[in-house]
C-alpha cells in the first residue's frame, strides 16, 4: 500500500469539512470549497453545477435528521494538483458510495468533481 500523501491528507479534511452541517448552511464557506467549473452526479441520478448545488444544499430547512457518516474514506495522487477520493457514506439511512476529484488552485483544494451512487446492502 502507498503512503498517504500531504496532498491526499489536504482533500480528506477538506471533504469532511463540506459534509459538516456547518459548511452546508453557509453558502460562502460551501462555495469557498467548489470549484468554479464543479459538476456533481448526485444520489438522486440528477446533474449539478456549482450554484445549483448551493443553492439546494443551503437551501434546506433546519438541521439533519442525523449528521453525514462516512466509512473507507482512501485517496489517491493522480498528479501533482489532482486527488481522487471514494468513501461510502450513511445520510439519515441512505447509503451511497461516493467518489471525489479535488484539484489544487490559488485559493487551495477544490472539489471538481463528484459521483454518489446509492447502495443497499452495507457489505457491497
Amino acid at each position: 500500500m502507498s503512503e498517504i500523501t500531504e496532498a491526499v491528507r489536504e482533500a480528506i479534511e477538506c471533504e469532511l469539512r463540506l459534509l459538516t452541517p456547518e459548511m452546508r448552511r453557509s453558502p460562502e464557506l460551501l462555495g469557498s470549497l467548489l470549484h468554479p467549473e464543479f459538476t456533481e452526479f448526485g444520489y438522486s441520478g440528477r446533474r449539478w453545477d456549482r450554484d445549483s448545488i448551493i443553492a439546494e444544499l443551503t437551501g434546506r430547512p433546519g438541521p439533519a435528521i442525523r449528521p453525514v457518516t462516512t466509512r473507507g474514506m482512501q485517496g489517491v495522487q493522480l498528479a501533482d494538483d489532482l486527488v481522487h477520493l471514494t468513501f461510502d457514506t450513511d445520510h439519515n439511512g441512505r447509503l451511497a458510495h461516493r467518489s471525489s476529484l479535488w484539484r489544487h488552485t490559488d485559493e487551495g483544494w477544490l472539489l471538481w468533481f463528484h459521483q454518489a451512487t446509492p447502495f443497499s446492502n452495507p457489505q457491497e
